[in-house]
């Protein structure tokens, strides 16, 4: 029994030194893995502190990409409205109001420009040149604060050409001569607008002309743009949004840029400056803008013309009343290479009438009318029956486009007169 003792205490000391190395092993094993969960939990942290810093760097990209947007925008809207105001500041055109001796009808058109011009004054300096020293005149002309007065004084004296003519026409010739010269050459405008001191304008005047500086500028073909038109009595128009162009000059309100006048100042006529900006040698072929209704009405029934047509052809003058916002319309029909298809197409829908009576037959059609006329005398003819001009310059009627003259007839329906090659030189073939 004891022997037996013995050997079992002997199993003990292994079994103690097994059962320490164990728990020595256990402690071992516990400390590496507490070592690799502290390192997990780092790595774990680190991971998460990196994942934080980089959504913070994206959020702080987005944030400054939405600064750079946001300051690139105030940029170009900054530099969109510096160039407006460039824009602004840039006169569209001169207007000038040719003036002589009538101090009461300066007057007049002085109140109806300064009506419209006061709240845009930057952009179409007003002027008021006067040909003479006729004192009442220049004393209502200084006495507005509003515009520029201009004095051509010539003492030269006049010899006319022909015995009979007035002298006059020839004064005329010489102040629109030395008025244009200073406003393109000495205050260096590039585009004039020429009143006469017996108009009245309309509320869209000066939008019209601006609208129209764009054409100017684009288009070589077009010599001038003109607010007048000489069948725009209040029976032969309707719509105040249609324009056309014209062979024909027609003046009264018109409006030309510095290039062309380098053109014409050197060879400018002694007398009949209108009549002569009618010829085909001065024309070269270029055409001009005009309004169905009138942009201008013409009061002046006493005046160097002594009152030629002004009953018939002036006084009944429409003079439009509607506000018509041109700059914001699209005018690309008006350029050359599209408006003889556009005139042509609409030519193409009107009704062809012959006969004698096609005065009286045009009455009783609806819709648009085309009549053809032979010559000159035939067209006066025909012009004499409706009540229009029947006067022809240098081979070309008054509002004409390449031989055609269109007014309306008893409100909408419009009447083309047209020229014996008027439909070759549009491509129409007659039906």
């Amino acid at each position: 029994m004891p022997k037996f003792s013995c050997d079992f205490r002997c199993l003990l000391v292994p079994a103690a030194f097994a059962f320490i190395y164990i728990q020595m092993r256990l402690f071992a094993t516990q400390s590496e893995y507490a070592d690799r969960l502290a390192a997990a939990v780092e790595s774990e942290n680190h991971c998460t502190s990196q994942m934080r810093l980089l959504i913070d760097q994206i959020k702080e990209r987005k944030r400054q990409g939405e600064e750079c947007r946001q300051l690139k925008a105030l940029i170009e809207d900054l530099e969109r409205k510096g160039l407006q105001k460039v824009a602004d500041k840039a006169p569209v055109a001169a207007v000038v109001i040719m003036a002589c001796n009538r101090a009461d009808y300066l007057e007049r058109t002085i109140k109806s420009v300064l009506k419209y011009q006061s709240s845009i004054a930057s952009r179409y300096p007003l002027f008021v040149s006067q040909d003479g020293s006729n004192p009442d005149v220049r004393s209502k002309a200084l006495s507005y604060d509003q515009l520029m007065y201009m004095q051509h004084l010539d003492s030269e004296p006049v010899q006319t050409e022909r015995p009979g003519e007035l002298i006059a026409y020839y004064k005329i010739a010489r102040h629109y001569k030395w008025a244009l010269d200073q406003l393109f050459y000495k205050h260096k405008f590039s585009r004039v607008i020429i009143l006469e001191d017996d108009m009245e304008i309309a509320p869209d005047f000066f939008n019209y002309f601006e609208a129209a500086a764009a054409l100017l500028d684009k288009d070589k073909s077009i010599m001038a743009v003109s607010s007048w038109n000489d069948n725009g009595q209040k029976q032969f128009v309707y719509d105040p949004y249609t324009l056309y162009r014209s062979d024909f000059f027609p003046g009264l309100g018109w409006m030309l840029t510095r290039s062309m006048w380098d053109e014409l100042s050197p060879k400018w006529p002694k007398a009949y400056w209108d009549d002569w900006l009618r010829l085909k040698e001065n024309r070269k072929g270029r055409q001009f803008v005009r309004p169905e209704v009138c942009r201008t009405y013409n009061f002046g029934e006493q005046g160097s013309s002594l009152g030629q047509f002004f009953k018939q052809y002036l006084e009944p003058i429409k003079l439009n009343d509607a506000q018509v916002d041109w700059k914001s319309m699209n005018l690309s029909y008006l350029m050359e290479d599209n408006y003889t298809k556009y005139f042509a197409n609409i030519l193409k829908n009107a009704k062809a009438v012959h006969g004698n009576d096609a005065v009286l037959k045009a009455y009783n059609i609806e819709g648009d009318v085309r009549i053809q006329y032979k010559d000159q005398s035939d067209f006066e003819r025909i012009a004499r029956q409706f009540g229009i001009f029947e006067e022809w310059k240098d081979g070309v009627p008054r509002t004409a486009y390449k031989g055609i003259v269109v007014f309306r007839y008893h409100t909408q329906r419009r009447i083309f007169l047209v020229g014996p090659d008027s439909l070759r030189r549009l491509g129409v073939e007659d039906a």
